[in-house]
């Protein structure tokens, strides 16, 4: 066995910068005594670490602790019997940083994917209607601000006959078919061929829409499939699922300012689609509630067919990218709407023309002219 080496030094707990003057011995371990520190540590397991000549600085690998001194005798021993005292962890050392973070990353994209849309399922049963109003009241603006601040379509006579429109839907629905009382229904003007629900029962026409529309029966039935999604609550659970989405990412890139995901909440309204599931059944609820209102339900299927022949694969934000058509889905709406939906119209043809220059802007009678 060799001599063993003594020697003062410091000890710190790896807890706080307050040093303890302690006595340091090697023998076949290396020992830590002083007032309230009794360390015994294997000198297998000791690595020294940066510290200025002629100091020294060494601990456990697997502890933070350390201890100091600048005893050259105890600094050759050291050398001498601790094999990997200077052992630094290398290319393996930065191999398990790349793969923890790797892993990381994934775990992170999982929980995106997975865990935020069950999450926003379980949490939407619980928001009061006052505060998906007041979430509503949030979200719009920054549509709007995403879409170029369109103004809104105020035209006295468009107006009465959306406002027919929308009186006509509600009052076929069913007892169990509720919607929220405060629903709101706008037209903005805008070119898009859009139609948007949000939280808090609002739901958005964009001019563009009812511009490529050949009959009310088709603006009614995506006004209908919208009102679909507002009775299901569909907006809020998207909502969460976007904005939970949007801050997990913000937190793996390190922006955690809240700008991401503000950013991200309008622009998410307007290309975030919904399930397969979740589209169904606002189908469904579409083409029942325009059946009941004497419409045709089928028109849903020609609105979305015309606007998939039309833009192709040109990738704008139209109807088509928050509600992305399939063949099977246009067969399913008019299996649903039935044979004779075709000869069915939901507006009589001057409350139709009425609603298409909804956002015409207003005549204005001329200076001492006598209004008609």
């Amino acid at each position: 066995m060799e001599a063993p080496v003594e020697a003062e030094g410091r000890y710190f707990d790896g807890l706080s910068a307050r040093p303890h003057p302690v006595r340091l011995r090697l023998d076949d371990r290396f020992r830590i005594t002083g007032r309230a520190v009794a360390k015994n540590w294997d000198p297998l397991d000791l690595r020294a670490a940066d510290a200025p000549p002629p100091l020294m600085r060494v601990g456990p690998g697997h502890a933070p602790d350390r201890v100091e001194f600048a005893d050259a005798a105890l600094a050759a021993a050291l050398a001498e019997r601790c094999p990997d005292l200077h052992r630094r962890e290398g290319a393996g050392g930065t191999a398990r940083l790349v793969l923890w973070s790797v892993a990381a990353g994934i775990s992170v994209l999982l929980v995106a994917l997975f865990g935020v849309p069950y999450v926003a399922r379980l949490l939407v049963p619980l928001v009061p209607d006052a505060v998906e109003a007041r979430l509503g009241a949030v979200v719009e603006p920054q549509v709007l601000r995403v879409l170029g601040h369109p103004p809104a379509c105020t035209g006295e006579a468009g107006r009465a006959a959306l406002d027919r429109l929308v009186a006509r839907l509600v009052a076929v629905r069913r007892p169990d078919e509720s919607l929220p009382a405060d629903l709101a229904v706008s037209v903005r003007c805008h070119d898009m061929a859009n139609a948007l629900a949000l939280p808090g029962a609002r739901v958005m026409l964009l001019s563009g829409l009812i511009a490529r529309a050949r009959s009310p029966d088709e603006v009614a039935a995506v006004l209908a499939h919208e009102l679909g999604h507002v009775r299901a609550r569909d907006p809020t659970r998207a909502l969460i699922q976007a904005s939970g989405t949007s801050f997990l990412l913000s937190l793996v890139l390190g922006d955690l300012t809240g700008s991401t995901v503000i950013v991200a909440v309008g622009e998410a309204v307007l290309s975030a689609g919904y399930s397969r599931e979740a589209e169904r059944a606002a189908d469904a609820y579409a083409v029942a509630l325009m059946t009941r209102a004497g419409g045709n339900g089928a028109a849903l299927a020609d609105i979305l067919e015309r606007i998939a022949a039309d833009d192709g694969p040109r990738g704008n934000l139209d109807l088509l990218r928050s509600h992305p058509l399939t063949a099977e889905r246009a067969t399913t709406i008019r299996a649903l709407a039935g044979p004779g939906a075709a000869g069915r119209q939901i507006l009589p043809a001057d409350a139709w023309t009425a609603l298409r220059g909804i956002c015409a802007p207003a005549e204005r009678t001329p200076p001492g002219a006598t209004p008609p």
